[in-house]
């Protein structure tokens, strides 16, 4: 037995309890989504915006939003349907190690391919300046996108992770930093998230001045992961229509439904799940000072690294314990490229790195300092995508049944390690 091991060999993990959580759950089903986007797409005069024979590029980005591959694929149809070339363009800032390569590879990871959407996909990391910002920014757009003769944006809309403003995470950060590949999200971080929400607006405005965005098709999902809300919205209404939309967004949220957590065990993060490897909108830890909200949490456990995330560990540094699994997953040539560009570095630092999942846990309840006879309370998530059923510690059981919005499902029980020390 190692000393690590020796000193914490005596915590005792406490008996948790599946609980389900009910959140908003108004959705569009994967079968009305061809429907749902033609009856967006067929409004007024938007599909009638792109004309015969044009080139047109649609974004496509990094995240793993529900039925991607299925929305894109549905929007290369109706494009087709007027007689137009439907490309597919990724736009992901500096994701997929910064290479064109990694980023069709991480498009390809979500479902989205060529034979499946029917539209070829153009990757580059080479931009072309198109103009400058009112505060001096430098505005790029990807080469290939600067080739088309239309562009249709297609984005989630939802919280960003290290800021707050009218517009966070959406249509107009697609334009910035999508579209302005590695170059263009190094330029919009430079001055740091506190100027973020500024500096994403002014560069969506010159973007939108210089090139040809006939539209946009914005999607929200609910707290379950689904498809909630798909909006078409001409060029013209993107400025003055996302805010309210970010609005609906954050009313859809999931959350944890407990204010303060001694020890919050994550099974896995990745780029696939939150731009942060896990959504600090759940889990209340942040990588600025620019956002805030969500639970108090004392200790936190990631256990492992999607397979979808490549490599990239982004986020692991927000956490306090992680294990050998995760570390052996990660790369740091697919996760310094996120820091650099973003400027912000403490998402990519190593926290306490354990054997397994046990001794992680154990380390992290160890080090929680709440008096065990009062009772740890532990939660544990499969990510911060999941959050209808959860597990919780005795100790919140009291809480849980006094929320109308909680049913519990299971009875207390121990948490069940292989002969690793893993979870099963």
């Amino acid at each position: 037995m190692s000393v690590i091991e020796d000193l914490i060999k005596d915590v005792e993990i406490p008996k948790m309890v599946k609980i389900k959580q009910h959140f908003k759950s108004d959705r569009i089903v994967p079968e009305d989504i061809p429907d749902a986007i033609h009856h967006e797409l067929h409004k007024g005069d938007i599909i009638e915006r792109i004309r015969p024979g044009q080139r047109v590029g649609i974004t496509a980005g990094s995240r793993g939003i529900a039925n991607i591959a299925l929305v894109l694929r549905e929007i290369v149809k109706n494009i087709k349907c007027v007689g137009a070339e439907p490309y597919i363009i990724p736009c992901m800032g500096s994701h997929g190690g910064a290479t064109a390569l990694g980023q069709k590879e991480v498009l390809e990871s979500l479902g989205i391919t060529e034979e499946y959407t029917g539209a070829p996909i153009l990757s580059s990391m080479e931009v072309v300046k198109i103009g400058e910002t009112a505060n001096g920014l430098d505005v790029y757009l990807d080469k290939y996108a600067s080739t088309m003769d239309a562009i249709i944006l297609l984005n989630r809309i939802k919280p960003h992770t290290a800021f707050r403003g009218d517009v966070e995470s959406g249509l107009q950060k697609m334009i910035a930093i999508g579209l302005g590949k590695q170059k263009g999200a190094e330029t919009c971080h430079a001055a740091g998230f506190g100027e973020m929400h500024r500096n994403i607006t002014q560069i969506a405005d010159v973007v939108l001045q210089k090139v040809n965005i006939p539209f946009a098709v914005g999607l929200i999902e609910n707290a379950y992961d689904e498809t909630a809300k798909i909006v078409a919205l001409r060029k013209e209404e993107i400025r003055a229509e996302e805010p309210a939309l970010l609005r609906i967004a954050k009313e859809n949220m999931p959350r944890i439904m407990f204010n303060e957590i001694d020890v919050l065990v994550i099974d896995e993060i990745g780029k696939n799940i939150s731009g942060d490897g896990m959504d600090p909108n759940i889990t209340g830890r942040y990588p600025t000072p620019y956002a805030s909200g969500g639970p108090k949490v004392s200790k936190m456990v990631v256990l492992d690294l999607t397979s979808e995330s490549h490599g990239n560990g982004n986020g692991i540094g927000t956490a306090d314990f992680t294990t050998r699994r995760f570390m052996n997953k990660m790369k740091l040539e697919e996760t310094y490229p996120n820091a650099l560009t973003s400027t912000v570095t403490g998402p990519v630092k190593i926290p306490m790195i354990l054997k397994n999942d046990e001794l992680a846990i154990k380390a992290a309840i160890k080090t929680c300092n709440r008096n065990p006879a009062e009772g740890i309370r532990m939660v544990r998530i499969k990510n911060t995508l999941k959050l209808e059923e959860i597990w919780i510690s005795e100790a919140l059981l009291p809480l849980a049944k006094e929320n109308k919005d909680i049913d519990i499902i299971e009875v207390p029980h121990e948490m069940d390690f292989d002969d690793e020390g893993n979870l099963f």
